[in-house]
């Protein structure tokens, strides 16, 4: 049981996030950007602090800015459609 709480669960609640957030761009929700977006701060925060892990970090902040460049392109792609 200690090795499920070691991090005060915030591994856990960052997984699910993570989950729900691709579960949603995978249904093409705006909303999973946020809720992935999420995610990563909560990894790049544990990878830093309570894991001290920097694999951990630098890989969540990379996805937070492939995630970032994903959703600017997609909100570029509507604009585009609802102008024509």
């Amino acid at each position: 049981m200690e090795d499920i709480t070691r991090y005060y669960l915030i591994d856990w609640f960052a997984m699910a996030l993570s989950l729900i957030g691709v579960y949603l761009l995978g249904n093409k929700k705006k909303i999973g950007f946020v809720i992935f977006a999420i995610s990563n701060l909560l990894w790049t925060l544990l990878g830093f602090t309570l894991m001290g892990s920097t694999g951990v970090a630098v890989g969540n902040i990379i996805f937070f800015i492939i995630n970032t460049r994903g959703f600017i392109k997609w909100q570029h792609q509507n604009d585009t459609k609802e102008s024509v």
